[in-house]
C-alpha cells in the first residue's frame, strides 16, 4: 500500500542526503518520480545536500497545487511512480493535505523530509499537519550534534554568532554562515534554553573568571 512518509530530524543530519538516496534507489529500479522541494539552500528549483549533492526539483511555491500538478502530469501522458518532498516544513498545511490526497487517490508513495520546529522551537505549519496526517514519522538516526557533544535537538537561528529568538518563522540560511549573515546552529535543549551557541561559549571560554577568589 502507498504511504505518507514524514521524515523527521533537525539540521545537519542528513534528510536531504537521504532524499537523495531513495531518489537515486528508486531510478535505479526503472522508476520514475517528481521532486518537489521550497527555498532549498541551493536555490530555487534544487535540492541539495551537505555533502555536496545536488539535483533538479520542482520548486513547491504557496500558491502551488501539488496534486493537481502530479495530475497534469499523468494527463499528459507523463509517468510517476512516486514523490519526494524536501524542506517539507515550508509548504502549508493546505499543500499537505494535497500530499495525502495523492497517496490515496493516485497511489503513489508520498516520501516528505522536514524539521519539525522553528528556532523559537514552535512548530512549523507544515510540519504539524504532517504528523497529523501521515502514516509513519521516520525520525532519523544520523545524530546532529551540539558543540557541548550531546545530541542536538533543536535549530537556533543566529546573527553575529547570537542566538535570535524573535523574527519571521522563515528565513532561508544555512549552518556555518560568515558572521554577519543569518545562520542556524544546532544545539541540545539546555543549550538552546540558555542560548549559547558555539561562539558565545568560545568567548565565555575566554572571559575572566568573574567570581570573587580567596585563599582564605
Amino acid at each position: 500500500m502507498p504511504e505518507l512518509v514524514f521524515f523527521s530530524g533537525t539540521m545537519d543530519c542528513g534528510k536531504s542526503t537521504l532524499a537523495l538516496q531513495i531518489g537515486h534507489n528508486r531510478s535505479a529500479r526503472g522508476l520514475q518520480g517528481v521532486i518537489f522541494t521550497r527555498d532549498d539552500r541551493a536555490g530555487e528549483g534544487k535540492l541539495s545536500s551537505r555533502l555536496g549533492l545536488v539535483t533538479e526539483a520542482v520548486e513547491a511555491d504557496e500558491d502551488m497545487d501539488l496534486y493537481a500538478y502530479l495530475v497534469a502530469q499523468l494527463s499528459k501522458g507523463g509517468r510517476v511512480d512516486y514523490v519526494i518532498v524536501d524542506e517539507a516544513q515550508f509548504l502549508a498545511p493546505a499543500q499537505i493535505d494535497q500530499l495525502a490526497r495523492v497517496v490515496d487517490d493516485l497511489e503513489m508513495d508520498v516520501f516528505a523530509f522536514g524539521i519539525t520546529t522553528d528556532f523559537r522551537t514552535r512548530l512549523f505549519p507544515g510540519s504539524q499537519r504532517l504528523v497529523e496526517l501521515a502514516d509513519r514519522i521516520e525520525q532519523l538516526q544520523v545524530e546532529a550534534l551540539c558543540w557541548c557533544g550531546a545530541r542536538a535537538t533543536h535549530n537556533a537561528r543566529t546573527v553575529d554568532g547570537e542566538m535570535v529568538v524573535e523574527g519571521a518563522q522563515v528565513v532561508v540560511g544555512d549552518v556555518n554562515r560568515p558572521a554577519g549573515e543569518v545562520g542556524y546552529e544546532v544545539l541540545c535543549r539546555r543549550h538552546h534554553r540558555r542560548r549559547a551557541t558555539a561562539a558565545s561559549a568560545r568567548a565565555g571560554a575566554l572571559s575572566p573568571d568573574v567570581l570573587p577568589v580567596s585563599s582564605a
